[in-house]
């Protein structure tokens, strides 16, 4: 996948009948302020990221600003680690890492199915900004594991 594909998807199997709508909402979400999302986001890191994150990756990525981008839905969260946990950016301030792919990729990454080297090499995750950054973040959730383990299926 080519970084302009990743920039303009859609998400894999939509009908080419939704096409056009997912089109129009996806640049209406794309307008929308990136504080309320990213306040969301905030709080349900705390809950499933904060309780397992070393206290040395945490003091290594407190204060920067991530923003994370799910492409084919247009949206963005801002976040940084402060001292009472992780807190929306807002809109202001220098992003040090910037992290964007598609919505199913973020979720086969949080389940543990696909290996983000790969990803990142056959371009379907790019990173950009603090290089070094980047790798403390992951190698750190390689080191926590899947943050949402897909469930068993029932027998």
């Amino acid at each position: 996948m080519n970084p302009s594909s990743l920039d303009r998807g859609v998400p894999a199997g939509l009908p080419q009948l939704l096409v056009p709508l997912h089109r129009r909402v996806r640049g209406l979400v794309e307008r929308l302020p990136v504080t309320p999302p990213s306040l969301l986001a905030a709080r349900v890191l705390d809950r499933v990221l904060l309780p397992r994150l070393p206290e040395d990756a945490r003091r290594a990525l407190e204060g920067h600003c991530v923003e994370l981008a799910v492409t084919d839905f247009g949206l963005r969260v801002r976040l940084r680690i402060t001292p009472a946990g992780f807190a929306s950016a807002g809109e202001s301030g220098e992003t040090a890492l910037r992290i964007a792919a598609t919505g199913a990729s973020y979720l086969r990454l949080l389940r543990g199915e696909d290996d983000p080297d790969r990803m990142f090499f056959e371009r379907t995750l790019v990173m950009e900004g603090d290089t070094e950054l980047g790798l403390v973040l992951k190698n750190t959730l390689d080191a926590i594991g899947p943050l949402w383990p897909r469930r068993a299926a029932a027998h």
